[in-house]
């Protein structure tokens, strides 16, 4: 009786390894597949942000392509990169910063006014002074304007600049065409604010969403 007891022990104690084992087995096959899960939905989470990403950049060269003037393929490449860039920086829609564009310059190269904006969001050189430290941009004169990049970099900050000061969008952008000096005066004397440059910002606005976004 007493050999057979201890034959029990001594059997049960293979038994209790070889479950042992199964159980580290179990728990290690277990945290496998939950971490191959995990970076599987990871994957797929960047592969879908991937491709939004490459759809709106369709969308903004589909636009650029359409109406620039006088931009090559690799420029109209890098500007599309950088509306893009500049867009996410700032939480704009990337078709109001075209529409910008669109109303200023017409999207045609090297384009300056009777006012001295120059370039595609037509900033004028004391406001891209000002600016240049805080976009990130080698201010290297005036013509910094010229160069479409710097030039977006520049535009996209003062107009973001604008809103904040402002804390409205309608008066961010006629600050940005009329001079905030201009704007404050109009609003500190209870004048009229204009509304043509407005209008063709929200209408071409409307153009590019509904002709290039899905």
């Amino acid at each position: 009786m007493i050999q057979l007891e201890k034959l029990g022990i001594f059997l049960s104690k293979p038994v209790a390894f070889l479950l042992v084992v199964i159980y580290l087995l179990q728990s290690a096959l277990l945290i496998y597949l939950v971490k191959n899960k995990f970076d599987l939905e990871k994957q797929i989470v960047f592969q879908q942000k991937r491709i939004t990403e490459l759809e709106e950049k369709l969308q903004i060269f589909k636009a650029i392509d359409d109406f620039q003037i006088g931009f090559s393929d690799d420029e109209v490449s890098r500007l599309t990169d950088v509306i893009y860039s500049e867009s996410n920086k700032y939480e704009y829609d990337p078709m109001f910063i075209l529409a910008v564009i669109l109303t200023e310059s017409s999207f045609k190269k090297g384009q300056k006014s009777s006012v001295g904006a120059r370039g595609l969001m037509q900033v004028v050189p004391f406001v891209g002074k000002d600016v240049a430290t805080r976009a990130g941009v080698n201010w290297e004169g005036s013509t910094t304007l010229f160069e479409p990049e710097s030039n977006i970099k520049l535009g996209t900050l003062h107009l973001f600049e604008q809103i904040l000061k402002f804390g409205d969008v309608k008066k961010a952008i006629l600050s940005y065409n009329l001079g905030e000096s201009r704007l404050r005066g109009l609003i500190r004397t209870n004048k009229p604010l204009p509304g043509n440059y407005l209008k063709k910002i929200m209408k071409n606005y409307k153009m590019l969403k509904e002709t290039y976004t899905v």
